[in-house]
C-alpha cells in the first residue's frame, strides 16, 4: 500500500476513535494526533487551493462544556506571524458564520449557500487567526447540560474562553508564548475586555505566559450603558433619522437605568423614534434593508443592551444570513468540520435562540473600569468605528473614551488608503481610536480593504498611514 493511502486509512481510524470518544468522555488521544485530526484538507464548495494550513474542532473547557473552533494559519511564514483571536457578539452569534464567513475569513459564501469564494483581504494575511464560538450554545459549541445554555453570562463566558484558550495552546503547543491579540466587535465590547482581564489576572496568579497577551482591538463595541444611549440618540438626530423633539424626548426619558426595562414614557417615545426612523437597516443607514423577509429591527430592540449581528456581505447584501444558515447546515459541510453529529444542534443558527438577552445572567453596565485597568497594564487597546452604523454608533464610542478622561498624545487627523481618507484617528495615553469612512456596523464587511489596513497598524505598532507615507510607499 502507498504511504498516502495509509496515512489516509490512519486518519479515518482515528477520526472514528475521536468520535467514539467526544460520545464516551475518554481522552487517550494525544495532543498531536488530535491537532492533526482537526486538519481541515478542502471544503464542499471549494473550487480553488489555498497555500496554508487550517484546522477545526472542538476544546473541552471542562467536563460538560465543549467550545468549537476554526483557525487559520498565516498565508506566509505563520511562524514569524502573531497569533489572533476573533470574536462576535449578540451575545449568541457566531464568530464562525460573521467573523469567518462573511468579515475577516479567508473562506466567504457565494448567493447560493453552497460555494465559496476567497477573501482577497482576509487578516490571515498578516496573523494567525482563531474563530471561536462562544458560549456554549453558540454555533456548534455545545453543553452535555441542556441548563448550562439558559445559564450564561459575561462572567463564565470569560472564563470559558480562557479555559478554551489554555487547552488550545496544548494542542497547538508551537503557538504558547507567541504573541497573542484579541479583537472582536459589538458585543465582543464586553467579551474582548472581560478575556483580557481574565488573562492578565491568570498570569498574575500563575506567572504562566502560555497566553502572550500584547492586546486587544474592539469595533463599533458596547462599552458603557449611559454613554451608548447618549450617542445612539446624539446619531440619529445629526444623521437626519429623528427630529429634534424626538431627540430631547429620548434624552428626557430614556435614561440608561431604564435600558432594559424602559418606562411606558420611554417605550412612546421609542417608538415614535421607531416610525420616523422608517425602513432602513440599522447596521448601515446608508445602504438598502433586507425587504425580502420584511423584517426590521425596531429601535426598541436596537436600545436594549445586547445587539445580534445584522447579516452582511462583502458586496453589501443585507440578506445574505440565508447564505450561511444554508452553508453550516450542510452535513457534508459539517463532516468536512468535524461536527460530531452526537452533539450537533438539529438547525445550526448564526444567532442562538436559547443564548441571548433573555437568559442572559450578568452583564456589567460599564467596561470603563476594565479600561482604566488594562491601560494601566500597557496593553495596546485600539477602539475603531464604523462611521454609518446606528446599533453602536461612532459617538457612543466617542462618548465613551472621552469619559476615560485620557491626555491626547497624537492629535485628531485623517488617515488614508490609496490616497483616499480612509477615516480619522487620534491617539491617546494608552489608547487608539480610528474611524472607518462609510463602514456599518461590521467594518470588515462594508470596507474589507481598510480594515485590513487597520489590522496591519495595530498589529505592527504603527500609527494609521498619513498621506505623507502613503506617497512615500507609492
Amino acid at each position: 500500500m502507498m504511504k498516502g493511502s495509509c496515512f489516509l486509512v490512519f486518519v479515518l481510524v482515528l477520526n472514528l476513535i475521536i468520535d467514539i470518544q467526544s460520545v464516551t468522555g475518554t481522552k487517550d488521544v494525544s495532543s498531536f494526533e488530535r491537532k492533526d485530526l482537526d486538519r481541515v484538507y478542502k471544503l464542499p464548495g471549494q473550487s480553488f487551493e489555498v497555500n496554508f494550513a487550517h484546522y477545526s474542532g472542538y476544546v473541552d473547557v471542562n467536563k460538560d462544556k465543549a467550545l468549537f473552533y476554526w483557525f487559520f494559519e498565516a498565508v506566509e511564514n505563520p511562524s514569524s506571524k502573531p497569533l489572533l483571536l476573533w470574536l462576535n457578539g449578540g451575545p449568541g452569534c457566531s464568530s464562525i458564520a460573521y467573523g469567518e464567513a462573511e468579515e475577516i475569513g479567508p473562506f466567504h459564501i457565494r448567493p447560493d449557500g453552497k460555494t465559496l469564494y476567497q477573501n482577497p483581504y482576509s487578516w490571515n494575511q498578516v496573523a494567525n487567526v482563531l474563530f471561536l464560538d462562544s458560549p456554549v450554545g453558540v454555533g456548534f459549541s455545545y453543553s452535555n447540560k441542556s441548563e448550562n445554555l439558559l445559564n450564561n453570562g459575561d462572567a463564565s463566558t470569560a472564563e470559558d474562553s480562557l479555559a478554551f484558550l489554555s487547552n488550545w495552546l496544548e494542542r497547538f503547543s508551537e503557538y504558547k508564548g507567541r504573541e497573542f491579540y484579541l479583537s472582536g466587535e459589538s458585543y465582543a465590547g464586553h467579551y474582548v475586555p472581560q478575556l483580557a482581564e481574565a488573562i492578565v489576572k491568570h498570569y498574575k496568579k500563575t506567572g504562566d505566559k502560555s497566553i502572550n497577551l500584547k492586546g486587544y482591538m474592539v469595533g463599533n463595541a458596547v462599552t458603557d450603558d449611559y454613554h451608548d444611549d447618549l450617542g445612539i440618540f446624539q446619531f440619529m438626530w445629526s444623521t437626519g433619522l429623528i427630529s429634534d423633539q424626538t431627540y430631547k424626548l429620548l434624552n428626557a426619558y430614556c435614561d440608561s437605568e431604564s435600558s432594559t426595562h424602559p418606562s411606558s414614557e420611554c417605550n412612546k417615545i421609542l417608538d415614535v423614534a421607531d416610525k420616523e426612523n422608517g425602513n432602513i437597516d440599522a447596521y448601515s443607514i446608508y445602504t438598502p434593508s433586507c425587504t425580502a423577509t420584511g423584517s426590521r429591527l425596531s429601535l426598541n430592540h436596537l436600545r436594549r443592551r445586547f445587539h445580534s449581528v445584522a447579516p452582511l456581505g462583502e458586496k453589501y447584501d443585507p440578506c445574505t444570513e440565508a447564505d450561511s444558515t444554508i452553508y453550516f447546515n450542510l452535513p457534508e459541510v459539517q463532516k468536512a468540520l468535524h461536527v460530531n453529529p452526537a452533539v450537533a444542534p438539529t438547525k445550526w443558527k448564526t444567532c442562538s435562540d436559547e443564548v441571548s438577552a433573555d437568559n442572559w445572567k450578568d452583564s456589567p453596565r460599564s467596561m470603563l473600569p476594565i479600561y482604566k485597568e488594562l491601560i494601566k497594564e500597557g496593553l495596546r487597546i485600539w477602539m475603531f468605528s464604523g462611521d454609518t452604523d446606528s446599533v453602536i454608533p461612532i459617538t457612543a464610542t466617542r462618548y465613551s473614551i472621552d469619559a476615560l478622561k485620557l491626555p491626547t498624545v497624537s492629535p485628531f487627523r485623517a488617515w488614508y488608503d490609496d490616497g483616499q481618507v480612509g477615516g480619522w484617528t487620534q491617539g491617546y495615553e494608552g489608547l487608539t481610536f480610528v474611524s472607518v469612512r462609510g463602514a456599518g456596523h461590521e467594518v470588515p464587511l462594508h470596507r474589507p480593504k481598510l480594515a485590513l489596513t487597520l489590522v496591519k497598524a495595530f498589529l505592527s505598532g504603527n500609527a494609521m498611514p498619513s498621506l505623507s507615507v502613503q506617497h512615500a510607499d507609492s
